[in-house]
Formats: structure tokens, sequence, C-alpha cells
């Protein structure tokens, strides 16, 4: 059993399919995610955290394949954006292309999982990544 961060972490999801959305919430409230939002492409995800009074997420998982705009055009928005850089991204995706795989890390990527998630694998993405980004380091000051 995953052990829970020590302190509520908020969550931007960007999926565009429901069924996995629903998975990725459980799992992520089940590790301290206190307030999660789910947006269904990187448009909408550009909306949200560009809001005035938008909560800044310490964790974005990310599916590549979306409407409007991609994951990996979002990837790439996020970490050339200096308020974004350095919020921890979780690419979640079905695509197991090793030019996605790389592409993802390259563009900065914190972590890949490729669906049908196995929640374990995912959980312990999530968990390695809350544990030095939420437990250890140091957040920057917005």
């Amino acid at each position: 059993m995953m052990t829970t961060p020590a302190r509520p972490f908020d969550v931007l999801l960007v999926e565009d399919d429901m069924a996995d959305a629903l998975l990725i919430e459980e799992a992520l409230s089940e590790r301290g995610a206190r307030n999660l939002v789910q947006v269904t492409d990187g448009v909408a995800a550009l909306e949200h955290l560009r809001a005035p009074g938008a909560v800044r997420p310490d964790l974005i998982v990310l599916d590549l394949n979306m409407p409007r705009m991609n994951g990996r055009d979002l990837l790439r928005v996020l970490k050339n954006d200096e308020a974004f850089q350095t919020i921890p991204v979780v690419v979640l995706t079905t695509s197991s292309a090793p030019d996605d795989i790389v592409g993802a890390y390259s563009g900065h990527a914190n972590a890949y999982v490729t669906k049908p998630v196995n929640l374990e694998e995912f959980e312990k993405a999530v968990q390695s990544i809350d544990a030095f980004y939420l437990d250890t380091a140091t957040r920057p000051r917005i």
C-alpha cells in the first residue's frame, strides 16, 4: 500500500477520456489530492492555469492525445513558461511509441506512464514525484 504524502496537494488533470479521468481521480484522491481540476484539452488547461485567482497545481497529469491542443504542445508551452515550468508533469497516455516517450522526457516531463494504466504503476510514478517535489523540494514563491 502506498503512503500518503506529508501534505495534501492540488492537481490539474488534462484528460479527455472520462472513464480514464475517473480512475486517475480516484488514485490521486487516495494519494492525498485535495483539489483536483479536470479539463479535456491543452487549451482548457492553459485557460485554467492563467485564470485570475486560479490555484497553482502541485502536479499536472497530462494525456498526449487530445483535441484542440494535444499534450505534446501543452508540455512545450508549460516548460517554456516561467510561471509553470517548475510544476511536475506526469504524462499518462496510450502511446508506448519510443518517439513519444523520448519526446516527453526531452520536453521535461517528470514521468511517463502508459495506458491502460496499471494503478500500482501510476501510483508509484505519482509517489516518486510527490515524495521529492511535495515533501523535500522547496516550492517556488508565486
